[in-house]
């Protein structure tokens, strides 16, 4: 009888472990690792394809650097589920993205093999850079090899670094994950210059000292790869021309190419190497591969079928509502174009790329060139809609005010993943935005309340040349209202009252109504009685109901999803300088975000950890009106 054979995966405790192996045995030990990719995030969703297209990569990354003394560093971090198995975390994989468990991105606090932490694009030869120069200087720091996709080469950030880099002569590693697709299908002149490159023999450039230790017919046929990607036999491919030794392309899925590659990389390399690895997003997986998103970002899965668990609302989603009314106004208007940064189909832009591509243009990861290409659209009398998330927005801030603010460009902003985000966690949290627009001169900025409300908003900022706008959104499924068949124009800086009541009053600004209306229910059955009132609007401040709501009542409470500084500063900002805080009026609080990043878990978790439940907006408004009435209310707060 034959013995089963002991699993490769089960021996390995951390990657030390597989510095003993045969070649052979890490091919085996690639195979079983993807399988278990597949097993944990039919558990957990996540993303998966670009997982599984650098299970080898990982493999043979782990077997020839000497992590984590070498620190490894994941561009953006979708790509690490293999890595975070191979580091010691396999007993926690499962956990991945729930609350409590791991992330989903590289995270310095989580691991010694997570030398720095990742979630947004573009940062690891910067980062990687950093490291070396540390070595260099003494540091405790051994080799810095970053793993950068071909979507996320394309950001500014990347060519900055790798030229300052092969200016220096730091020895670094740089691999190119090219897969050809990042979330959305490479653009642009990158994305032809890789594709151009991906049929040539294997080595279609070697560094110099590799050459010389290659046998004379292997020699000849580097040369003569070198010709091939440049065109003439002397001259360098682009990365070499910005100082780095270039080798590739390689097959990314070939254990024994890999191997060999990065072992002579490592012995030879004296200076900064560009190793460009050829993979396929979605490796292994049927279902992945043959989707027309690789499998980026899944929700649990069955794996036999590869069919994702559906959501359970019937709600439209806020980016499908956004996506749909940006279409509306599109057909009506020749004027409206959309652009976004690699991410139509996350921003919902798709849907009016498939009706009218030629009004849609996707930048690649290079938010900085959308925003300021926004802004020279509408100068010359588009209408442009910069649809972009909160979080990655961040990355484009100079523009918006320099090239959009300060000339009072009508650029309309649609910020989606508005708030807490879930299993994303804080990398991808919109908490900033309401504060770091609403203080540019000559902005306005809205947050819808519920999806009809969206489409409004949409509706406004089309039809809006007065100058920058933008509206915010969250992530998911929208309330379940009733949807107008079109947006309509509302008025700028006034908001709405659904609900009067005469002792304490709630300020609600964006997604957080449903709470603030459901609070205001359990707080009248305590015999106070709320008035609900949605703002709309943070700039300009809809100022006659906020001096309304604080002169009629005892208490009034701020809401939004949003961190301090934002909505909730901007009203006592403006009340402060009416003489509304003297004395004898309104007690009034604001709630926001902590000030603390709130670690992932699901939205409804975040929320309850960052204090803006139902039963937290009870407690508060409570505890505010009864002090100022100068009696206690006993209260039984309860979560919807």
């Amino acid at each position: 009888m034959t013995r089963p054979v002991t699993p490769v995966l089960d021996r390995i405790a951390g990657p030390a472990d597989l510095r003993s192996l045969s070649d052979s045995d890490l091919t085996r030990l690639a195979h079983e690792l993807r399988a278990e990719v597949i097993s944990a995030v039919s558990e957990t969703g996540g993303h998966l394809g670009s997982s599984l297209g650098v299970v080898e990569l990982t493999v043979a990354i782990h077997a020839v650097f000497n992590t984590p003394a070498d620190k490894l560093i994941f561009d953006v971090g979708h790509q690490c589920y293999p890595h975070k198995v191979l580091t010691g975390r396999r007993d926690r994989i499962r956990t991945l993205r729930q609350e409590g468990g791991l992330s989903g991105f590289t995270k310095r606090s989580e691991s010694i093999f997570d030398p720095f932490g990742a979630a947004h694009s573009s940062t690891s030869i910067s980062a990687a850079l950093g490291f070396a120069i540390g070595r260099d200087m003494g540091m405790p720091t051994g080799d810095a090899i970053a793993v950068i996709g071909d979507g996320a080469i394309t950001a500014g950030m990347a060519y900055e670094a790798m030229n300052h880099a092969g200016d220096l002569g730091k020895r670094l590693f740089v691999i190119l994950n090219d897969n050809e697709m990042s979330i959305a299908p490479p653009v642009g002149a990158m994305s032809k210059y890789l594709s151009g490159l991906n049929p040539l023999m294997p080595f279609a450039r070697l560094a110099e000292g590799m050459e010389a230790a290659l046998p004379g017919p292997l020699r000849e046929g580097a040369r003569r790869a070198r010709a091939l990607v440049t065109g003439q036999p002397d001259r360098g491919t682009l990365f070499e021309e910005l100082g780095f030794s270039y080798i590739g392309p390689v097959d990314g899925h070939d254990m024994d190419e890999l191997l060999a590659v990065l072992r002579a990389a490592r012995v030879r390399a004296s200076g900064p190497v560009m190793i460009h690895v050829i993979t396929k997003k979605g490796k292994g997986y049927a279902p992945a591969e043959t989707a027309a998103d690789k499998y980026h970002g899944v929700a649990k899965f069955d794996v036999a079928s590869g069919e994702q668990k559906a959501s359970k609302s019937n709600a439209p989603s806020y980016t499908k509502v956004f996506g749909n009314a940006l279409l509306q106004e599109a057909q009506a208007d020749s004027r409206v174009v959309a652009i976004t940064a690699a991410m139509p189909s996350g921003t919902g832009v798709d849907i009016l790329a498939r009706a009218m591509p030629q009004r849609v243009f996707d930048v690649g990861i290079a938010e900085q060139h959308a925003v300021t290409m926004a802004a020279g659209m509408a100068a010359a009398g588009l209408r442009p809609f910069c649809a972009i998330y909160s979080t990655f927005l961040q990355r484009a801030y100079d523009q918006i005010v320099h090239d959009v603010a300060l000339q009072g460009l009508p650029v309309r902003f649609a910020i989606d993943r508005a708030g807490l985000v879930g299993a994303d966690g804080a990398t991808h949290a919109g908490a900033f935005d309401i504060a770091y627009l609403a203080n540019l001169p000559g902005f306005t900025v809205m947050a819808a309340a519920d999806e009809a409300e969206l489409m409004d908003m949409v509706a406004t900022a089309a039809a809006h040349d007065a100058g920058p706008i933008a509206f915010r959104y969250p992530r998911g499924d929208g309330a379940g209202v009733e949807m107008p068949a079109r947006g309509r124009l509302l008025q700028i800086g006034r908001g709405r009252v659904l609900r009067e009541g005469t002792d304490a009053a709630i300020l609600s600004y964006g997604a957080h109504l449903s709470e603030c209306l459901a609070a205001a229910e359990d707080l009248a059955e305590a015999g106070i009685s709320v008035t609900v009132a949605d703002a709309r609007f943070a700039k300009p401040l809809d100022t006659d109901l906020i001096v309304q709501l604080v002169r009629h009542h005892r208490a009034v409470v701020t809401v939004e999803q949003g961190a301090r500084g934002g909505f909730g500063a901007m009203v006592l900002h403006h009340l402060a300088n009416a003489g509304l805080l003297d004395g004898g009026g309104a007690s009034l609080r604001t709630m926001t975000l902590p000030d603390r990043f709130i670690d992932h878990a699901s939205p409804e978790a975040m929320y309850r950890a960052a204090g803006l439940t139902r039963a937290d907006i009870v407690r508060t408004v409570a505890d505010a009106q009864t002090r100022r009435a100068g009696r206690v209310v006993r209260l039984v707060p309860r979560d919807a």
